[in-house]
């Protein structure tokens, strides 16, 4: 397979001119303009075809235009092979048939986005929990269906060249983390096999659709992104049976598929463990928790306490920010970007996961509704949230040196950081080991005794304003004291007290330092009884305001 020619980083470089214990240099960065800031719109046109409208400061303009204004530069679109019944009823849900599918990618290039094409290879809804052969397909052998699969995928891409909106990406199959096409592309007893031989064929029709000089780079996606077991587990069988592909994508959505940690942790190993880049092609947030509809919601009082930001467009904003710093992170640029789930899913009449038809379709006795009204983009009126103003955001300038400490492989004296003990004989209780989160290595505090220490970095030549101080760490508990603290800016010394958490890294931060100085000395401190530990990695200080 053709590999997409690699993304090139902007690299902001300084020299380090003091002493190991302050620095003016700023680590190299990514501008963040090559991330891909995407949205899966399915659902616009049946949102606009029954009534909903779209407005940015009172002006109606359409969707597409105002997402692309801010910095949407994909949109991802699911196509359904024959969403309809016997009768001519479709299923709703968005209608995502190949004439909807390709009206929407014409309306997305021409407001200068890429494609990401979503076969979901059914008629209707495909997750972990539903992979139902296409009506047409259910009496084929296996072996007419594996061609089936290569035909209609082939079949699928020329229709999208022939229309001019060839696809820079497809995804072949739709958290397809149980299989495809069950029964027989279903992953049974660690089996793989027929789920890669459909696979396959699914990517061999693609590519054969393509003339020379074109390339579409291929997505694998599953759903829980921060389930590593489950990643290395799926991953590891599909790559040992040779299906040929360029990208992990993942479904991730804080309150249903793990911590932050463990999405960072995964994205990491599984870069590396693959050598592919990795995509979060779902996530979302809250940006309240009432119910535009009135018919119930995914997102709710529960789902907002666990993924941890405010249920409002500024808890959309910090959620995409720490989302966008960890996607940056992924080593060796393997990250590629973020999609955002139907963004402009509005609360209008009809504009439900399915209609009458849909439900007979998947025997679902429930009731329709719009579950994700409240985890848009848009109020539910169609007014533009303020948090679309997060995509445009580049990543700020990290002022700290020797922020992930890889500088040095093993040591005790990490460079540009300096250690502090109470008793000089604690100061082997500071050292930087294997493994870290976002590279190699990572500072640890740990001593078999009672000890009290810190690590820290005076940071000069900043410009005054207001700053914010981030690590993540990992916590034994125990200790009587340990925090992070930001002092000598100007103001008063601040503390934030590390979390317990032994297992699952945690990001921790210090907002609103209010540097008047030019300087800051930011830290992490210790006060231990025997055998307490933290780790910390990927230290960030930068400006905000």
């Amino acid at each position: 397979m053709k590999q997409a020619i690699r993304r090139s980083m902007l690299l902001l470089l300084a020299i380090i001119v003091l002493t190991p214990f302050q620095n003016m240099r700023t680590d190299a960065a990514s501008t963040g303009t090559d991330l891909i800031m995407g949205a899966d719109v399915s659902m616009l046109h049946e949102v606009e075809n029954l009534g909903g409208r779209f407005y940015e400061n009172g002006t109606r303009k359409d969707a597409l235009e105002i997402l692309s204004s801010h910095g949407m530069n994909f949109v991802r679109l699911r196509l359904w092979v024959d969403p309809y019944d016997s009768q001519g009823h479709s299923y709703g849900g968005g209608t995502n048939d190949l004439a909807t599918t390709i009206q929407l990618a014409q309306r997305a290039k021409a407001e200068g986005m890429n494609l990401l094409l979503d076969l979901h290879y059914s008629d209707f809804w495909a997750d972990p929990g539903t992979q139902t052969k296409p009506k047409a397909w259910q009496n084929l052998t296996y072996e007419q269906l594996k061609n089936q699969v290569y035909q209609y995928s082939r079949d699928v891409i020329t229709s999208f060249k022939q229309a001019g909106v060839l696809p820079e990406m497809v995804q072949v199959g739709n958290e397809i983390t149980s299989g495809i096409l069950w029964d027989d592309g279903k992953i049974v007893n660690n089996d793989f096999t027929q789920l890669a031989e459909l696979l396959s064929s699914g990517i061999a029709g693609i590519e054969d659709a393509l003339s020379s000089g074109e390339d579409v780079e291929i997505v694998l996606h599953i759903d829980h992104g921060g389930d590593n077991s489950l990643y290395r587990w799926w991953f590891d069988a599909i790559t040992a049976e040779g299906v040929d592909f360029d990208i992990i994508g993942l479904s991730y959505y804080p309150f249903w598929h793990g911590t932050m940690g463990e999405l960072q942790t995964n994205l990491n190993d599984i870069s590396r463990r693959y050598g592919k880049d990795v995509m979060i092609v779902e996530t979302a947030y809250g940006f309240t928790l009432a119910d535009g509809d009135g018919l119930g919601n995914s997102f709710y009082t529960a789902e907002e306490s666990i993924g941890g930001y405010p249920a409002s467009p500024e808890g959309q904003i910090a959620y995409m920010r720490d989302l966008k710093e960890i996607m940056r992170d992924v080593p060796n640029d393997r990250g590629r970007g973020i999609f955002w789930w139907e963004p402009a899913w509005l609360p209008v009449e009809g504009a439900t996961w399915g209609n009458e038809a849909g439900k007979a379709y998947m025997n679902d006795t429930g009731l329709p509704n719009n579950p994700w009204d409240n985890q848009t983009l848009f109020d539910f009126n169609g007014n533009a949230l303020s948090s679309l103003s997060v995509f445009t955001e580049g990543p700020a300038v990290n002022h700290v040196n020797n922020h992930d400490f890889e500088a040095d492989g093993w040591t005790n004296t990490p460079s540009s950081w300096g250690v502090w003990a109470s008793d000089p004989a604690d100061l082997d209780a500071v050292k930087v080991e294997q493994p870290g989160t976002t590279g190699d290595y990572k500072l640890t505090h740990w001593k078999d005794s009672a000890y009290t220490a810190s690590t820290y970095q005076v940071i000069t030549g900043l410009e005054n304003g207001t700053y914010s101080f981030t690590a993540w760490v990992l916590n034994s508990g125990g200790q009587n004291a340990a925090y992070l603290y930001a002092k000598s800016y100007g103001g008063s010394e601040l503390q934030q007290a590390l979390p317990v958490s032994d297992t699952n890294w945690v990001k921790v931060r210090i907002d609103n330092i209010q540097v008047t100085n030019g300087q800051c000395e930011i830290g992490v401190y210790s006060d231990a009884n025997e055998n307490d530990w933290i780790n910390m990695d990927n230290v960030k200080f930068y400006k905000t305001n």
